[in-house]
């Protein structure tokens, strides 16, 4: 009798583990972010989003790192900032993909401010 358990339960697992290689649809899959959250805002919008993100996980980086030199900080990386700075790059990356999808101007796509003469 334990022997169909056993096979559920292995059937059960294996589909868990397939389930876990899916594909996402070329969504990141995020944990603290609202893929659909800037999904109206314009580019105008998206660009001070950015820069408050970037600047928040630039912030939040520094912090870490400041954290890593003392004593205990690997420790108080996790607790303190380790989930807010994976929350910030989470929010950086959907305002960045929606800014794509909007063919907004981004740094990437920037021109450069100079003429080559």
């Amino acid at each position: 009798m334990a022997r169909p358990a056993i096979w559920t339960a292995g059937a059960l697992w294996a589909g868990t583990l397939l389930a876990g290689c899916a594909s996402t649809g070329g969504n990141a899959v995020t944990v603290f972010a609202d893929p659909g959250k800037y999904q109206f805002s314009s580019c105008e919008q998206l660009a001070n989003q950015r820069k408050n993100w970037s600047s928040r996980e630039q912030e939040l980086r520094l912090l870490m790192d400041r954290a890593e030199q003392s004593t205990g900080g690997a420790v108080v990386n996790v607790l303190a900032y380790k989930a807010d700075y994976v929350a910030a790059s989470e929010e950086l990356k959907i305002v960045e993909n929606a800014a794509r999808a909007k063919n907004c101007d981004t740094p990437d796509t920037w021109r450069s401010n100079s003429v080559v003469r």
